[in-house]
């Protein structure tokens, strides 16, 4: 059984399928504690039932969207998902998942969406000790990430706040084996279009400088910071 906290149908806002007609399906539940998490209700509070993968299945075919994006929380958590994928992938979808790159499965995946944690994410003053202290234990995992790499397609995106952010990438990257920079993407921290605006401010020129795609947030553009977007 998979904890679910919604499924519906949106367009996706970030990264290279931005744009792409999709069926979500978030995930409840999560192994890490980002303190500026946007979806608390599928990490650090989170909410739902849990289904079979039939049943969920059934609940995505209602939309005739050929693309998924399987997303969270963390959806690798869950041991159903080599089931689900495989359900999925005999139905013709497209398969994305989004994840922070920290536990590896064997599944069916078209785009491995992977999000690594920078320090930047670590909820000192807003988690007890314990999830700080495991929250920093999990995130930083780029042998994982590389063994997700080498499983088919990816993107790799990285939440930045400021330009010692920025430059955390950089030292990340050094530690990463096998990156194609094409697939490198940094995606402005923020909930609002206000946010976004100053945060894209100087994260334009400096992924034109560096060399790096800019990951805008679009749906929040869109639709605002709401949920079954």
């Amino acid at each position: 059984m998979i904890r679910i906290a919604e499924i519906f149908q949106s367009i996706q806002g970030e990264g290279r399928l931005t744009g792409t007609p999709s069926v979500f399906i978030r995930t409840s539940g999560c192994n890490l504690r980002c303190w500026y998490c946007d979806t608390r209700y599928a990490s650090w509070e989170p909410e739902g039932d849990y289904f079979s993968v039939a049943e969920i299945v059934e609940k995505v075919l209602r939309w005739s969207t050929p693309h998924v994006v399987i997303t969270g929380g963390e959806p690798m958590i869950f041991e159903e998902m080599q089931e689900l994928t495989e359900e999925l992938h005999g139905k013709q979808r497209h398969i994305t998942i989004e994840t922070a790159g920290t536990i590896v499965r064997e599944l069916p995946c078209d785009l491995w969406s992977i999000s690594p944690k920078l320090s930047n994410s670590t909820p000192i003053d807003y988690a007890t000790d314990e999830w700080v202290r495991l929250h920093d234990q999990r995130r930083f995992r780029p042998d994982l990430v590389e063994q997700l790499m080498a499983m088919g397609d990816y993107q790799l995106k990285f939440v930045v706040g400021s330009i010692l952010d920025a430059a955390e990438v950089e030292e990340y990257l050094l530690k990463l084996r096998g990156w194609d920079r094409s697939k490198v993407m940094m995606m402005p921290r923020g909930t609002t279009e206000e946010d976004l605006s100053l945060q894209c401010s100087w994260l334009k020129p400096w992924c034109k400088h560096h060399g790096y795609a800019l990951c805008d947030r679009e749906h929040i553009y869109w639709f605002g910071n709401t949920r079954g977007t």
